[in-house]
């Protein structure tokens, strides 16, 4: 039996529908010909995630996502960490709205469980395309009524 559960780590929590996210990654993992596993989102500050990203990627600077798989051959597994405050600026940025970006987030960090990756142009392109399709699925229109 799979779990998708939700956590706030130092912020305050915000309004998420989790059943409706938890479907849409289901969906996002039985599409991609893999199984449900037990799945983390974890929803932080930037700053909470900028320690995290110097601590176990001896990376020092400030990122949306880090994803820690703990995927078993077909079953996705894994830790999703998510910057809420890059969440707000990244869709200001890009012209869309908050939820839209969040949705794309989480995507990607399911995708990144599945095997895609996207250090070079051409796996960042079909990275894009992934998260467009999955995106294409959600009606946001319906779910900020």
């Amino acid at each position: 039996m799979s779990d998708i559960a939700f956590f706030f780590e130092d912020i305050t929590s915000f309004e998420t529908n989790q059943d409706f996210i938890k479907n849409q990654l289901q969906q996002l993992i039985i599409e991609e010909e893999k199984e449900p596993g037990d799945i983390s989102v974890i929803f932080c500050s930037d700053e909470y995630l900028l320690e995290m990203n110097k601590k176990h990627l001896q990376h020092d600077y400030y990122t949306d996502i880090i994803t820690f798989n703990y995927v078993d051959d077909l079953l996705i597994s894994g830790d999703l960490f998510i910057s809420a405050d890059r969440i707000k600026d990244n869709a200001v940025k890009f012209g869309v709205a908050f939820l839209e970006e969040l949705y794309r987030v989480i995507f990607h960090g399911v995708l990144h469980l599945i095997g895609y990756n996207d250090k070079t142009e051409a796996e960042q392109k079909v990275m894009r395309q992934k998260e467009n399709y999955y995106l294409a699925k959600v009606d946001f229109r319906r779910l900020e009524e």
